[in-house]
C-alpha cells in the first residue's frame, strides 16, 4: 500500500510540460482511486532500441516517467525488442530497414544503463515486448489484425501521404501501431506516455484495451524538444543535440549555449523543478533579482549532475567560469599534436616565402572541434574561432609560430591545446 500526495498536487506535477492528456478527467479519477485504495497506477512508455546512444531529447519521456515514480506509481520501461524489428513508421516517408536481433540486444543493454541515470532502477519495471509477441501464433496475429481496417490505418498521416504520393507502404508497417497498442493490453497500462507525434499509436492502446475488456489507458503526450539552435527538433543529424554520454564539459557548454528563452523550456522538460519555482525564476530574471546566466549555469549543473554526478558537475561549472567569465584556460584541457603537413595549404600561391600557410578549417576538423569542413566554415563565419584569444575569420592563415609550440584553439564552447609539428 502506497501513500500518495493529494490529487491536485499530483496533477500539477504530472501536467508539468505535458502537451496533452486524454483525458484529464479520467486521470483524475484514477488518481483518486489510487489515493483511496493505496494501489499505484501502472504507467508505461515504450522505447524501440533503434540507436545505441540517447540525447537529452529522448529523456523528456523518461523524465516524465520519473515524475510518476516520484509520486509513488509503478513505472514500466518497455523495450520494444520485437517492434524494433518492424521499425516505427512515425515521421517516416520511407520504410525503415529492419534491425538485426544482435543490434537490438546490444542497443537495449545500452538503453538500460542510460535510463537508470534518471529512473530508480530498484523501483522500475523493465519489460520486453518479445515476452508476449514471441508466444503468439499466426492465428493470434490474424485475430489481432482483424480488429482494424485498412482505411483506419490510412488515416495515419504518414501512410495517407505515402498512399497519395504512390510510395510503397509495407504490410509489416501497418502492424506496428497494432503491436504497440497490444503492449498496453499485455501490461494492463493505466497511462501511456509518448511524444506528440505518437498520438495515433497511443490511441491504438485505448482501442484494444476496450476490445479486451480493460479500462482504456490515459494518454499523456510530451512535446518534441528543440535542439540547442532553438529551431529544429533535437537530432544528431542536425548537429544540435546534447548527448547524455558526452563528457561533462561538453554537456555543460552546450547547455550554456542555448538562448535565455530556450532555457525555460529545458527547465520545464529536462528537470524535476516544480512549475511554481520555474515561474519564480522567470520573475526574478525579469525584475533583475537574478541574472539569466546564473539561472542557466544552475540548469547546466543539474543536467551534468544527472548523467555524470555532482563532482563532475561542479568541475564543469568551475572550468566554464575560468574559460568564459575569467578569461582563463581551464585546467586539464585535452592536448593534441597535429602534423603541419596535414593542415598545410597545398597551393603554391597560398604559401608565404618564409612561413607555411595553414588551412584553418582543416585544423578544426583534425582537432575534432568541427564535424566537417562545412561545419568549420560555418563556425568561422559565426566568429566562433579563436587561436590564443585572437579572432580567426580567414580560411588561410600564415603560420609564423615555431613548430612544436603550443597554442589554444577555441571553437565556440570547445577548447583544445594544440601543437603543430
Amino acid at each position: 500500500m502506497a501513500n500518495f500526495s493529494p490529487v491536485e498536487e499530483q496533477l500539477a506535477y504530472i501536467k508539468k510540460g505535458a502537451a496533452e492528456i486524454i483525458h484529464e478527467r479520467e486521470l483524475r479519477e484514477r488518481l483518486e482511486n489510487s489515493l483511496k485504495t493505496g494501489k499505484p497506477m501502472r504507467v508505461k512508455a515504450g522505447f524501440d532500441p533503434t540507436a545505441p546512444d540517447l540525447h537529452v531529447g529522448h529523456t523528456v519521456l523518461i523524465r516524465k516517467l520519473k515524475h510518476f515514480q516520484d509520486l509513488g506509481h509503478t513505472v514500466i520501461f518497455l523495450i520494444g525488442d520485437f517492434t524494433g524489428m518492424i521499425g516505427d513508421p512515425t515521421g517516416r516517408s520511407v520504410t525503415r530497414p529492419p534491425l538485426t536481433r544482435a543490434d537490438i540486444e546490444r542497443n537495449a543493454e545500452t538503453y538500460k544503463a542510460q535510463v537508470f541515470k534518471i529512473l530508480d532502477a530498484q523501483k522500475t519495471v523493465v519489460d520486453f515486448n518479445s515476452r508476449w509477441f514471441s508466444k503468439m501464433t499466426a492465428e493470434d496475429f490474424i485475430r489481432l489484425a482483424a480488429k482494424f481496417t485498412v482505411s483506419q490505418m490510412l488515416e495515419r498521416e504518414e501512410f495517407h501521404k505515402r498512399f497519395q504520393e504512390e510510395k510503397p507502404i509495407a504490410i509489416h508497417e501497418l502492424l506496428y501501431s497494432i503491436c504497440q497498442g497490444y503492449d498496453s493490453v499485455a501490461l494492463e497500462a493505466d497511462v501511456e506516455l509518448g511524444g506528440t507525434d505518437q498520438k495515433f499509436n497511443l490511441h491504438m492502446g485505448r482501442t484494444l484495451q476496450k476490445d479486451f475488456g480493460q479500462p482504456s489507458q490515459i494518454i499523456l503526450t510530451m512535446p518534441i524538444l528543440e535542439g540547442t539552435d532553438g529551431v529544429q527538433k533535437m537530432s544528431k543529424s542536425y548537429g544540435n543535440y546534447i548527448g547524455i554520454s558526452e563528457p561533462p564539459q561538453e554537456i555543460y557548454g552546450k547547455v550554456m549555449s542555448v538562448s535565455d528563452a530556450l532555457m525555460w523550456r529545458y527547465y520545464e522538460l529536462l528537470t524535476d523543478v516544480k512549475v511554481a519555482e520555474i515561474d519564480q525564476m522567470k520573475t526574478d530574471a525579469a525584475t533583475g533579482k537574478q541574472h539569466p546566466m546564473q539561472l542557466k549555469k544552475a540548469l547546466a549543473r543539474r543536467i551534468v549532475q544527472d548523467f555524470h554526478g555532482e563532482q563532475a558537475a561542479a568541475a564543469a561549472d568551475g572550468n566554464w567560469a575560468k574559460q568564459f567569465q575569467k578569461d582563463e584556460v581551464p585546467e586539464n584541457i585535452e592536448s593534441q599534436t597535429i602534423a603541419i603537413a596535414d593542415v598545410r595549404s597545398g597551393s603554391a600561391a597560398d604559401q608565404s616565402q618564409y612561413e607555411p600557410v595553414v588551412k584553418v578549417d582543416k585544423l578544426m576538423v583534425m582537432a575534432g572541434l568541427a564535424d566537417s569542413a562545412t561545419d568549420a566554415q560555418r563556425k568561422r563565419k559565426q566568429k566562433a574561432v579563436r587561436i590564443d584569444d585572437q579572432l580567426i575569420e580567414d580560411q588561410a592563415l600564415i603560420w609564423n609560430r615555431p613548430l612544436g609550440a603550443e597554442f589554444i584553439l577555441k571553437v565556440g564552447r570547445k577548447i583544445k591545446r594544440i601543437s603543430l609539428i
